[in-house]
């Protein structure tokens, strides 16, 4: 049995009922053109107002989103710590278009800042650049192109409401970190993140957080440069490193503009971008702290090892381990019970708020090497093993 095949330990918060409900939608998940095909007709059902939310919401939602409401979301929270999972919560709206739900957004985030202020369960917090700002100012930003006088006022003010986020983590002490997005939007928030952790990351303890997407084929050369520039500047970096949440929409994209692929051109380059990048910042802890983003188990596992190696202790306060909420609890409460630090990801927010990220989140589980085989044989591993207890007990 290797280090994550504990199944009684890694589904111990989920009665069998959920179990079997997790077991079904993870069958789903696992034929692509389904879901593919699924996730164009729940948009366009909702938006004729065809009444489909009940389903979505005891089905998807409930697998990986924590709530409608903060409250919903605390009880969640608390349940995984009881099992040592810590959490970061996210009101999971995406791409405001409007002034008025850029400022609605802005109040969640100081909120759950609020939140998380003094809670061990809730180490760190997260936002989107796109709930703050309109994308398509960040895009303009990313290709250099000059903004109107209209534009810049609204550049301004995305700006201010990041940095009100900033100020707020660093007066309650909470740390934050920083989604990354598309490519053609990502230049503008990586000049973003390095501006915010030359300014708030001076201590030993990171307080920014930045993302590194590492399908992205010119990722290496720029963790390295980061690298480069907070041992020259003398500030730390905390990089949450992720392989990427875009790829069909990034290769669409540049089919249809008729660019290269910003991407690894398949899966194995991803893998090795990503180690190559996991293995650059071990080895540069004094500067860096991992936020290791990852449901592989392979990623996974060379991080556990590598800490064994260099006798680095599993509580390790510079190494910490995170997965979505609903995936790859596995290595979520496999790790937690041997030491690790593991936060897992907890999205909330209005069902028709959070479709964007729950299509996502269905999209990965589908995928040829994704995450539904792996689920599908531990969750059955785990019912066989309940009812062999059970007729046991009898």
């Amino acid at each position: 049995m290797t280090l994550f095949e504990n199944t009684e330990r890694a589904f111990i918060h989920k009665s069998k009922s959920e179990l079997y409900k997790t077991y079904l939608l993870f069958t789903i998940f696992s034929y692509p053109f389904f879901v593919r095909i699924s996730g164009q007709l729940i948009v366009f059902l909702l938006k004729i107002g065809f009444p489909i939310k009940g389903l979505l919401k005891r089905t998807v939602f409930e697998q990986f989103c924590a709530g409608q409401q903060e409250k919903d979301s605390i009880k969640v929270v608390e349940s995984l710590y009881n099992f040592k999972v810590k959490s970061y919560m996210h009101y999971a709206s995406e791409g405001q278009k409007t002034s008025e739900g850029m400022e609605e957004s802005l109040k969640k985030i100081l909120e759950t800042i609020k939140l998380s202020q003094n809670s061990e369960a809730l180490p760190f917090t997260v936002f989107k650049s796109t709930a703050l700002g309109p994308a398509r100012l960040f895009e303009k930003q990313t290709e250099g192109v000059a903004l109107s006088a209209e534009e810049q006022r609204e550049w301004e003010q995305a700006l201010a409401r990041i940095n009100r986020c900033c100020d707020y983590a660093q007066e309650l002490n909470v740390r934050l970190l920083i989604d990354a997005e598309e490519s053609w939007l990502q230049g503008a928030i990586d000049q973003i993140a390095l501006t915010l952790m030359k300014k708030y990351n001076q201590d030993a303890q990171p307080l920014i957080y930045t993302t590194m997407q590492m399908y992205r084929n010119d990722r290496l050369p720029y963790l390295k440069m980061l690298i480069d520039e907070a041992k020259s500047a003398n500030f730390q970096i905390g990089i949450k490193l992720v392989r990427g949440a875009y790829l069909e929409k990034e290769n669409q994209r540049a089919i249809e503009r008729g660019y290269p692929s910003p991407l690894c051109p398949t899966k194995e380059a991803t893998d090795e971008n990503f180690n190559q990048g996991l293995y650059l910042i071990l080895n540069h802890l004094d500067h860096c702290e991992l936020f290791l983003g990852s449901h592989s188990e392979d990623s996974t596992q060379r991080v556990v090892d590598w800490m064994k190696t260099h006798q680095i202790p599993a509580n390790s306060p510079r190494i910490w381990f995170s997965q979505l909420y609903g995936m790859a609890d596995f290595l979520s409460f496999n790790l937690a019970d041997l030491g690790y630090q593991v936060v897992k990801y907890v999205p909330y927010g209005p069902l028709k708020e959070v479709i964007p990220y729950l299509i996502r989140r269905a999209e990965e589980n589908s995928a040829v090497q994704g995450q539904s085989p792996r689920e599908l044989t531990l969750i059955k591993r785990e019912l066989k093993r309940r009812s062999e207890v059970k007729a046991v007990g009898k």
